[in-house]
């Protein structure tokens, strides 16, 4: 008898051997495709915005939130500068002023271009600084209405910009804008620039 179960229990052990086998190549399969999965969504995932696609972005929320502030024209832009040193700004807060006032010029504001002009101060490694005491001088040097002004912080993983267009007669903030921009190498070039124009 027990001659016979011998061969019987050997062929209920393959079965259940064969049994695990098919589940861990099958677990093995589902974790193949997992990866797969993952990986294509890394690829198919859409990029993040970039500084220009942001700071329009930023400009269309000012003047949605307030559509009279194309009123305020003429505006100037004053460069930005970074929240923990409000004397120092880099190439990232140059062109940051550029373009958000490239930006709000399209949408109806009038920019008054101050590089072309002797009267304001511009220091050759910063660019023109906008600071409260200087805000009466410079609007009516430039007969401006408004200033576009910034600042910037760096974290570890972004870049903060906080933006505003603000009236000259009496320092009242028309439009505000906030954005942050992923900290990575080509931000990294912009911030660490301190040429001159």
């Amino acid at each position: 008898m027990l001659s016979h179960s011998s061969p019987l229990l050997q062929l209920r052990g393959l079965a259940v051997s064969a049994r695990l086998f098919v589940v861990a190549l099958f677990m093995l399969f589902l974790a193949g495709c997992t990866a797969l999965g993952n990986n294509n969504s890394v690829r198919n995932a859409e990029p993040q915005p970039d500084l220009s696609e942001l700071a329009h972005e930023a400009a269309a929320q000012m003047v949605a939130s307030n559509p009279d502030i194309t009123r305020s024209s003429p505006m100037i832009a004053a460069t930005f500068v970074s929240i923990d040193n409000l004397s120092q700004s880099s190439t990232f807060g140059r062109i940051s002023s550029e373009i958000m006032a490239s930006a709000l010029a399209r949408h109806g504001m009038q920019v008054r271009e101050v590089k072309m002009r002797d009267s304001m101060f511009i220091e050759e490694t910063v660019g023109e600084l906008i600071l409260s005491r200087q805000v009466q001088r410079l609007s009516a040097q430039h007969d401006a209405r408004s200033i576009l002004m910034g600042t910037y912080a760096q974290g570890q993983d972004y870049l903060y910009v906080s933006a505003r267009v603000v009236r000259t007669g009496d320092a009242m903030v028309l439009g505000s804008a906030d954005f942050k921009l992923p900290l990575d190498n080509n931000t990294r070039s912009l911030l660490e620039g301190q040429g001159g124009w």
